[in-house]
């Protein structure tokens, strides 16, 4: 198969979109890979592999996204991300790339999909929050990764444990570095996050200069009425939700249920908003074309959540 480009979404990544990289790279390796969300590259191409952008899933057409409605499932229900999808069509030629036999590949396919694969798509479309995945990740903890990247018990070269060593070393600095990074932007971010609850007032949508972690400034400052934040992404605006926990995908509270996995014109009749672009399946994440449409999409989902609320109550 003579395939020229590999094009995933710009923009932030997440573990989905990274693993099918490292699959696609190693099986196309002169393949250019764009990072794009220009439909003139996320559209099906006979040249082309799209994963985790497009708003499909046709194997047969190279495109491989699990954000519309309805989504992928496997045979049991539970969800696919992107790195499920690829691993499912494309995994049996990474092993093979990897040198594994022929009559090992099955067993060896199915047992890295049930423990590495099927952990991440779950993670990736909510079906599990970070409590209830602790089990499902308890062989992908950074240590247990640390130490796979040791020799396999039938390398016996000489300075084999030496090199292992040297190899993993970047990719320990790397993990090390990008935490002490964050942590230390957390609290860079808490300080725009204050300033600009105090511009909200008693509104109930937070806008911030730029997609940055926030709520433990939401937290530290009581901002118990807010409900939805809207920044910038790019030429687009996003709008999303707010977590009640660390460790939990749930909501103070969600997107409208009939926006879920829609893009383009079927989510501006949806919502009634022009300018509406896509509205994640899980509905923590919704993208507009500018300010004022995320602003109107905002104080719709602010009006159906109040008006949940209020239902609750009575």
């Amino acid at each position: 198969m003579t395939i020229t480009h590999l094009v995933t979404h710009s923009g932030g990544f997440h573990a989905d979109e990274l693993l099918s990289s490292v699959i696609l790279t190693r099986l196309f390796p002169e393949a250019e890979l764009i990072r794009s969300r220009d439909k003139a590259w996320t559209s099906p191409g006979e040249y082309r592999i799209v994963y985790d952008v497009g708003g499909q899933f046709d194997a047969a057409a190279q495109i491989f996204d699990h954000h519309q409605r309805p989504n992928p499932l496997r045979s049991d229900g539970q969800p696919y991300s992107s790195f499920g999808l690829i691993w499912q069509h494309y995994g049996r030629d990474y092993l093979r790339a990897m040198s594994v036999p022929e009559h090992d590949i099955e067993a060896i396919h199915g047992s890295f999909d049930r423990g590495f694969v099927l952990p991440v798509d779950l993670l990736d479309n909510g079906a599990v929050d970070a409590a209830e995945a602790g089990p499902l990740f308890a062989s992908l903890t950074l240590p247990v990764l640390l130490e796979s990247l040791k020799p396999v018990f039938d390398d016996r070269s000489d300075g084999a444990d030496d090199r292992a060593f040297m190899a993993a070393l970047p990719v320990a600095r790397a993990f090390v570095e990008a935490q002490i990074k964050r942590k230390a932007a957390k609290y860079r971010a808490e300080a725009l996050v204050m300033a600009a609850i105090e511009a909200a007032g008693a509104g109930r949508v937070l806008e911030l200069p730029m997609g940055m972690p926030f709520r433990a400034g939401v937290e530290k400052v009581g901002g118990d009425h807010l409900l939805f934040v809207i920044h910038p992404r790019g030429t687009d605006w996003a709008l999303t939700t707010i977590r009640i926990g660390d460790d939990t995908f749930d909501n103070r509270a969600d997107l409208p249920a009939a926006w879920a996995g829609l893009t383009d014109a079927a989510l501006e009749v949806a919502s009634g908003v022009k300018g509406a672009k896509f509205c994640h399946n899980g509905r923590f994440i919704a993208v507009a074309a500018s300010r004022d449409a995320v602003l109107k999409m905002a104080d719709i989902a602010v009006a159906e959540a109040l008006a949940w609320a209020f239902e609750g109550i009575n």
